[in-house]
């Protein structure tokens, strides 16, 4: 350092080097801290999941959603189908709709109709409630439109609303009307109807009615018996858990809502089912056999081979009246003949 003047020092071959190396490298991390913001946590956070094709789903095509929602407090998961095609010519959206009571109906389809589907709720009466008595009717059309929504009026004491289940209070009884009334109503409105109910016979055992069996459609034996679900009485909320993925039933039951589930499971089934309902149908009826030129006026189309007595299917041939009146006889003659050994002493006075 002669002169007093500093000379700056120079870099070595190694740093030159070291410098060229990192200048060919990605400055990703000084632009991850220039571009970054700072993170944010939130106490909602979405995240979606899409379903592949190869899902559990029976129907191709469907495309799930699932949307999951953590929470800081409470962590609860929501899965909802967002969108679903048409399932046997019905929209299983559509059908969600009408339990909910969502549709916009036009006065046409707020009629009764050809099929309405029913639903009851009981109370307790009697020795500490056991006893069930009918407290609410629900009819429902096709299109899931309130035909009749009538509480009934009670004659015994009632014991146990069984509101958790039924729904029903005390203050919904007040003003009912009572159960003839009821009963006529109901009558009224089924007759040369098609009734759909799940465990149907239990709402008309309640309504004292009966309903011809060709015009019933009870979910329940209809679905056992197509094997929709498994077992021989499937619960109504099971089956539309099912078929909707609605969950009915959490809670205090509607009547209302669950004549609107039989009704929906009815129509997502209605074509297979109908058939079910109906085994007697035109391909399985056996024809008669045509008039016969040489046969009677009144004896046309009747086919006399393979039954006894001479008659047809399905009509007396008149062979058991005669087997009754061959056994009458008979008796009859044991009867005299008894009554003559009896008097054997009139014999031994004739000879």
């Amino acid at each position: 350092m002669s002169g007093g003047k500093s000379t700056a020092a120079t870099p070595s071959s190694n740093w030159l080097k070291l410098q060229k190396k990192l200048g060919k490298l990605p400055q990703r991390s000084q632009e991850r801290q220039t571009t970054e913001s700072p993170t944010v946590t939130h106490p909602l956070r979405h995240r979606k999941r899409k379903l592949s094709r190869s899902s559990l789903s029976p129907e191709p095509g469907i495309v799930k959603e699932e949307v999951e929602i953590l929470r800081a407090s409470t962590s609860t998961r929501v899965t909802t189908i967002l969108s679903e095609p048409d399932v046997r010519g019905e929209s299983v959206d559509a059908l969600r709709k009408m339990v909910a009571g969502e549709l916009d109906l036009t006065p046409n389809q707020q009629s009764p109709g050809t099929y309405l589907a029913i639903d009851c709720e009981m109370v307790g009466v009697g020795i500490e409630g056991k006893e069930s008595s009918l407290a609410r009717v629900s009819i429902v059309n096709y299109h899931g439109a309130i035909v009749l929504d009538e509480f009934v009026r009670q004659r015994e004491r009632v014991v146990d609303y069984r509101t958790q289940w039924s729904g029903v209070r005390e203050r919904d009884l007040i003003n009912a009307k009572p159960f003839a009334e009821i009963q006529k109503l109901v009558a009224d409105l089924l007759n040369e109807r098609i009734l759909v109910g799940h465990a149907v016979q239990n709402d008309l055992q309640a309504l004292l009615l009966s309903h011809p069996r060709p015009m019933l459609r009870d979910t329940q034996v209809l679905s056992a018996k197509s094997k929709v679900m498994k077992g021989s009485r499937p619960a109504l909320r099971n089956l539309v858990l099912q078929e909707l993925g609605l969950t009915i039933q959490s809670g205090e039951h509607s009547s209302v809502i669950d004549a609107r589930a039989t009704m929906a499971v009815f129509r997502l089934h209605r074509k297979a089912w109908e058939k079910l309902a109906r085994p007697t149908s035109s391909a399985k009826r056996q024809k008669l056999p045509e008039a016969d030129a040489t046969s009677p006026a009144g004896d046309a189309g009747q086919s006399r081979v393979g039954f006894p007595g001479g008659g047809r299917k399905g009509v007396s041939s008149g062979l058991s009246v005669v087997v009754k009146r061959s056994r009458l006889e008979a008796k009859q003659n044991s009867q005299i003949k008894r009554k003559s050994s009896d008097r054997w002493w009139n014999e031994l006075s004739t000879r």
